[in-house]
């Protein structure tokens, strides 16, 4: 009954689990390596490993998580690991890293910006966001580490056929394919994991999953926000925060009236020619580009013509040349198009072949109501495959947001409860 849900391990949720695309934190990885790396991927994040003897620490900060300056490996707790030649994940990337770093003033017109090292789009603080776990940890253990602000949950798949022959010289994590090091392949855990796991045995945790989200104080007022018509380029540092926290940006009116949002998770999707929209057109028009799959040709010949007059050939390069199928058509007032109303924007048009193969989400705002129950936002935001859930009021305005991670504080101080209850 609700013990075995106790008794669970973090093994139980790997079952099936993919193994893990990665990348090698070295020397000689670069950005262009991780976009490549990205756009052949069905995934929207590739872990990233580093090894003892790798020649990383040309181009990696001394003071990184989880690594010390004598090429020995510490683990999440601080341990020193010694001169061995182990491999731990040390982060992930996703598009959104590449997006946010090719959209930086020194590289905007710098198509040789993705020969950059690929520790220059490794945030510092990735090593805490992910945790390497043995397949033993209790389910328990794995909430505490979510709660605590981990997001991914390293965890080794046991290879018998191939430990054996492997373990004198563990694979380091390669730059076009899955890991195998240490004896080893890896997959992880992530947030949606767990909370899929718990919705599985939600009749262990009633009557909570009928209260309402306001009820249970998991509302979370403080939102990122940006205004429709603001230039796209001012909602960067908001993309980037959601992001860091697995949420979302919502797209408000004057008035504080939500119109839709602009997922990172969403824009994961996208490629690298999502640069040139950021930096030349609106919020509006990029919720359009999501929804779409890409501008159509004649806003193409606006985004070219903005991108020569800022001199910015590094986005304009990404773009294609001029005799490309995206320019082969002429509109006799592209500038009209860009003053139109937001509504009529960006509309009826075929989706161009930007979008990459792996899933995306239109920018339509995923929404529940304060009164909406917990178990109806739970299978609300794992039906989106999103973490997270904006809250209104009735009439549109946005008032908060539910996160899958406040989700399990509630369902871990339940377990809690129930363990003194046995205890006593």
């Amino acid at each position: 009954m609700a013990e075995s849900l106790v008794n669970h391990v973090v093994g139980d949720l790997c079952l099936g689990k993919p193994s893990l695309r990665a990348l090698s934190l070295s020397s000689t990885t670069t950005v262009g390596d991780a976009l490549s790396a990205l756009k052949s991927s069905q995934q929207n994040f590739i872990s990233i490993w580093a090894c003892s003897d790798e020649s990383y620490h040309t181009n990696f900060p001394n003071n990184y998580p989880n690594i010390n300056s004598n090429n020995n490996y510490e683990n999440n707790e601080g341990e020193t690991l010694g001169g061995l030649n182990l491999c731990t994940c040390v982060g992930k990337i996703c598009m959104i890293d590449i997006i946010c770093f090719l959209c930086k003033n020194e590289n905007l017109s710098s198509p040789s910006a993705v020969l950059s090292p690929l520790s220059a789009i490794l945030p510092l603080d990735s090593a805490k966001l992910v945790k390497h776990v043995d397949p033993s940890t209790s389910l328990l253990e794995a909430i505490d580490l979510i709660v605590q602000g981990a997001q991914n949950l390293v965890v080794p798949i046991q290879c018998p056929s191939r430990t054996n022959s492997r373990r004198k010289q563990p694979k380091r994590a390669s730059n076009n394919g899955s890991t195998f090091h240490n004896g080893f392949e890896y997959c992880w855990l992530t947030l949606e994991d767990v909370v899929q796991f718990v919705l599985g045995r939600i009749g262990f945790f009633t009557p909570i999953p009928a209260l309402s989200v306001e009820t249970l104080g998991i509302i979370q007022d403080k939102v990122l926000t940006v205004d429709y018509h603001a230039p796209a380029s001012m909602a960067l540092d908001a993309i980037a925060q959601a992001m860091a926290s697995q949420t979302s940006v919502g797209v408000v009116d004057k008035d504080g009236t939500l119109i839709g949002e602009i997922s990172p998770l969403t824009l994961c999707g996208c490629d690298e020619t999502v640069v040139a929209v950021i930096m030349t057109l609106s919020v509006g028009d990029l919720m359009a580009y999501i929804d779409w799959g890409g501008p159509p040709e004649d806003i193409i010949r606006v985004m070219k013509a903005r991108l020569r007059d800022k001199k910015l050939d590094g986005s304009l390069e990404m773009l294609g040349d001029e005799n490309s199928s995206y320019t082969s058509s002429s509109s006799s007032d592209d500038e009209s198009l860009l003053s139109s109303p937001p509504s009529t924007k960006l509309t009826g048009y075929t989706r161009s072949r930007s979008y990459s193969a792996r899933m995306v989400r239109k920018a339509e705002a995923l929404v529940c109501h304060p009164g909406s129950s917990l178990v109806a936002v739970m299978v609300q935001a794992i039906s989106h495959r999103v973490n997270y859930v904006l809250v209104v009021e009735e009439n549109c305005t946005l008032v908060g947001i539910v996160t899958f991670r406040d989700m399990l504080k509630v369902f871990r101080g339940h377990l809690q409860t129930m363990i003194e209850e046995w205890d006593a």
